[in-house]
């Protein structure tokens, strides 16, 4: 069976998925074969393997990082929010249903043997399995039912680093409270800890480096610089440009929906030097980009009447009207069309009128499509581009004028850029 190692953090965002990342290209360079594991991921965020599976796309960079494909058994549960107190339940890269967060902390330890096989199988391929934990281990009101962090390292019997993330301050609080806060048994799985994202002299640390090992008892392992890494935020829109940085020879808005998904989608373009993309929720700072575009969601409807009641519905139909280019992706696109039906209350049961933009409509259906796809564009001014992505959404849209943006290897239809018809 593989070796193992867990890196844990003090919060939400501390580093665990980069430095996960970077244990698996340094295993690799050292001529291991090397596989990330994270029990349980919450995000948005997700991509389909080559076989049709849906699973986290921070284990997608770290398979990457270590020389190999994705592979669902990285990732076994994925929990997508739909709301504020429910989630789809994705099992090894399927859906199994929605739960409320009442229901699903009742019925989660019931996922170990998925876990644990999906750990297993992996265990008995590798020499070395770096696995990622999820939030803090001192939260403490989840210790009981804990499968992703000391719940699952005592499973698994692995040692523990644990990271805290100094940009934001406070970070020798961060790790002596949560080395305080975790049982003796937990504490006695901590092999050290980790100061992460740190920028300046590290030799003005040291005083602070040696009285926390003092008080944890734990060996400080290491130092992280700060690095300006370009990786996929996974469990929320991180803070991107300002109006001001914006002002560049192109300004694009993007809407942030209250349940946007894959916003990965849009960091590339940051990097141009010309474009200025900023996230905008309130109709007063939209003002009159060059380009909207409406993003992917993870309940349309939802996010629709959302659009509607908070005034920006008006506002983007009004710059449409004035010609601004509007682009939809996944949800976003379902949004532009006439209407939305979801007759078995997939999201939210009934008939909703679209931004009657496009010339589509969309049906709403339990069964969820996974699947990848090539085709060659149709439309202009990219006719004749060959395009690859996948394709994940619960639900089928449907053209009723103008001519399709692209057509399937197989012969069929594409009717949005981002062959997605709805932001599942």
């Amino acid at each position: 069976m593989a070796k193992r190692i867990m890196v844990q953090g003090t919060m939400s965002g501390a580093g665990k998925s980069l430095l996960v990342t970077a244990l698996c290209r340094i295993f690799r360079q050292d001529g291991y074969r090397v596989a990330p594991f994270k029990s349980q991921n919450m995000a948005l965020n997700s991509y389909i393997t080559p076989d049709g599976l849906e699973m986290g796309r921070a284990q997608v960079a770290q398979a990457e990082a270590a020389g190999r494909d994705c592979d669902v058994r990285m990732n076994p549960i994925l929990l997508k929010p739909s709301s504020d107190t429910g989630s789809q339940l994705i099992v090894n890269g399927c859906v199994r249903g929605q739960y409320s967060a009442a229901d699903y902390f009742k019925m989660k330890k019931s996922l170990i043997p998925d876990i644990l096989a999906a750990y297993e199988s992996l265990a008995a391929e590798d020499d070395i399995l770096v696995i990622e934990g999820a939030g803090s281990p001192a939260e403490i009101n989840l210790r009981a039912d804990d499968i992703v962090n000391m719940g699952l390292a005592e499973l698994v019997d692995a040692p523990v680093l644990l990271a805290g993330d100094i940009d934001r301050g406070g970070v020798f609080a961060q790790l002596y409270g949560t080395v305080a806060l975790l049982q003796p048994e937990e504490r006695r799985r901590v092999i050290g800890t980790v100061i992460n994202k740190f920028r300046g002299d590290v030799a003005l640390l040291e005083p602070g480096l040696r009285q926390l090992e003092a008080l944890t008892g734990l060996p400080v392992l290491g130092v992280v610089p700060w690095l300006p890494v370009d990786i996929d935020e996974e469990d929320s829109l991180a803070p991107s440009l300002s109006e001001t940085e914006a002002k560049r020879a192109l300004d694009a808005a993007v809407i942030r929906l209250p349940h946007i998904s894959n916003f990965t989608d849009f960091p590339p373009l940051e990097e141009h030097p010309d474009l200025g993309l900023r996230y905008v929720d309130r109709p007063a700072l939209l003002g009159q980009p060059d380009l909207l575009i409406l993003p992917g969601t993870k309940s349309t409807i939802d996010d629709l009447l959302w659009l509607r009641q908070s005034g920006l519905e008006a506002a983007i139909l009004a710059l449409a009207a004035k010609g601004t280019p509007i682009l939809g992706v996944c949800g976003g696109y379902q949004m532009l069309g006439e209407s939305l039906s979801d007759p078995g209350g997939v999201e939210r049961q009934g008939d909703y009128r679209g931004l009657g933009l496009l010339p589509c409509r969309t049906v709403f259906t339990g069964d969820k499509t996974r699947t990848r796809r090539k085709a060659r564009v149709e439309a202009a001014p990219f006719a004749g581009m060959p395009i690859e992505g996948y394709e994940i959404h619960m639900g089928q849209t449907e053209r009723l004028g103008g001519m399709p943006f692209c057509r399937f290897a197989d012969g069929t239809e594409a009717i949005s850029t981002a062959f997605s018809t709805a932001g599942h």
